[in-house]
Order: C-alpha cells, then sequence, then structure tokens
C-alpha cells in the first residue's frame, strides 16, 4: 500500500511533484530505490538538482477580472526562459488560479488547484521539462468597489509591473498613475505612509549632514526641513511630480480629475535578490546542452 509519508518522503529525495511520486511508488510497488529510478529515466527528478541554483530573472504579471485584480511574480534563471511560451503561460495559470480563490498567503496560493494539479507541484514539473530552476516568488490580490478603479502597467516585457487603485473611475487616470509608479519607483503613498523610525533616520542623516557643511545653527531646522521635503519627494507617490507634467505633483494631477489613490503595489523582478555571475555565452551553452 502507498501511503502518504512514502510519497513526501520521495518527493523529498527527487523535488518532483506529488502525482508523479505516487505513480512511481505504484509502477515500482513502494520500493524506493526503485521508485526514485524511475523519476530518473523519466527525467522528472531533474528538478531536485536545480533548487539550489539562483532565480532571479523571470515575469512579473498581473490581472483585472471586475473588482479583483492580482499581481504575481514567478522567477527563472535567465531571461532567455523568462520568455519562453512555456513559462509565460505558467505565470498566467498561476495569476488566475489566485483570482479565481481568496487566498491570502504563500502556502495557501501554493496549495491551489489547477486540472488536478496543485500549483507548487506544477512549478516542480516545469523546473523539470524547462531545465531551470522556477521559484513563484510572490503575490497580492486586491480587491476593489464599483466606485473605484484598477490601473495596471507593465514595463520591459515584464519586468516591471505595477497595480493601483484608485477612488473614481477614470481609467486613464488609473494607467497614468501605474505608468508613474513603474518609472518613478515610489516607496509609500504618502508622508503619513512613511515608517516613523525612517522618517527619524532619514532627519537624522540631513542633519548630520548640514552640521558638517559647517551652516549656522539657527538654519539648520529650515535648511533640514527643506531637504526632507526633496526626500518626500523621491519616496512618496503623492509627493512626486508627475512624468508627464512635472511641474505638477501626482496628487495634484489626480485630484484635478476628481479622483484619489488609494494603494499600488510594484514589483520589480528579482529587486533585493541575489544575482547571477554568468556571461551571456554560458547561458546560451547552458540553455543548448540542458
Amino acid at each position: 500500500m502507498i501511503t502518504a509519508n512514502m510519497v513526501k518522503e520521495l518527493r523529498e529525495q527527487t523535488g518532483a511533484g506529488m502525482l508523479d511520486c505516487k505513480k512511481a511508488l505504484t509502477e515500482t510497488n513502494g520500493n524506493m530505490e526503485e521508485a526514485i529510478t524511475w523519476l530518473r529515466e523519466k527525467g522528472i527528478s531533474k528538478a531536485q538538482k536545480k533548487q539550489s541554483r539562483i532565480a532571479a530573472e523571470g515575469l512579473g504579471f498581473a490581472k483585472v477580472d471586475g473588482n479583483k485584480a492580482v499581481i504575481v511574480e514567478v522567477n527563472s534563471e535567465t531571461d532567455f526562459v523568462a520568455k519562453n511560451p512555456e513559462f509565460t503561460s505558467l505565470v498566467e495559470t498561476i495569476a488566475n488560479a489566485i483570482i479565481n480563490s481568496d487566498v491570502s498567503t504563500m502556502e495557501e496560493a501554493m496549495k491551489l488547484e489547477v486540472e488536478g494539479k496543485t500549483i507548487e507541484d506544477m512549478i516542480v514539473d516545469k523546473t523539470a521539462t524547462i531545465g531551470e530552476k522556477l521559484s513563484f516568488r510572490r503575490f497580492e490580490l486586491v480587491t476593489k468597489n464599483d466606485s473605484q478603479v484598477f490601473g495596471t502597467y507593465s514595463h520591459m516585457g515584464g519586468k516591471i509591473v505595477t497595480l493601483a487603485v484608485l477612488e473614481g473611475t477614470d481609467t486613464e487616470v488609473a494607467k497614468d498613475v501605474a505608468m508613474q509608479i513603474a518609472a518613478m519607483r515610489p516607496l509609500y503613498l504618502d508622508r503619513e505612509s512613511v515608517p516613523s523610525e525612517r522618517v527619524e533616520k532619514e532627519r537624522a542623516i540631513l542633519t548630520e549632514q548640514a552640521e558638517n557643511e559647517g551652516l549656522a545653527a539657527d538654519k539648520l531646522p529650515m535648511i533640514v526641513n527643506g531637504r526632507m521635503g526633496k526626500f518626500y519627494e523621491e519616496v512618496c507617490l503623492l509627493d512626486q511630480g508627475f512624468v508627464k507634467e512635472n511641474k505638477m505633483k501626482v496628487s495634484k494631477y489626480v485630484e484635478s480629475k476628481g479622483m484619489k489613490v488609494l494603494s499600488f503595489v510594484r514589483y520589480e523582478v528579482g529587486e533585493g535578490m541575489e544575482k547571477r555571475e554568468e556571461n551571456f555565452a554560458d547561458e546560451v551553452a547552458k540553455q543548448i546542452n540542458g
């Protein structure tokens, strides 16, 4: 009898999907060593060897369906694979599965089933068939009401993807805001959204800089406040100059259209991840040789 623990053990040893592990054990009458050999012969356990590799390329993708929207990032080892139709189809499948659910954590998302196979197993299977380590890094499922609108924007073929929610119904304004977020890389919506510790640290740095410049002590507060304004213009969406008309702040542009930005998500593929050191020739050779 094939038990769940046997399937789990084989999966941990090979990195193959649950269904493949169960089939391998069934085909080999529960013999673990023969099951490993069976998976190797089928090319399925190749996925295990790739788990230590770095996957910091990939694709960001946003999808809107009525009052729900999702933004996801799925990673691959190379940009070459990120453009592969089999990979882009996997990304869309993941996004579709999430938008049709109410999951809130990666653990829940990984357990979602598409045509009898979990997302977790699909990633393992695609890792084996595509020949690179693939990983589903993150997602955000967002909802709105009928008086609100989504704005999405994809830059550089999905290297940067944004999703914004605005109060109002003008889709062009929402797209402009999403484009702004992609281009100008804001970290926060407004000044109130910046954590107090970040504000205090920035103010301390700017104060020390001003003191080192030998500026008069009585002028320091005014100078530091001015420089804090520049800091907010860099990190806060609503304080930024609007990309299409830089003399106008984003807040004023949105207000002039009778709208209000409520929230946003910005994904840049591979941000904060360790990058591979590899030249293009090696990358092509690896693709050819599998």
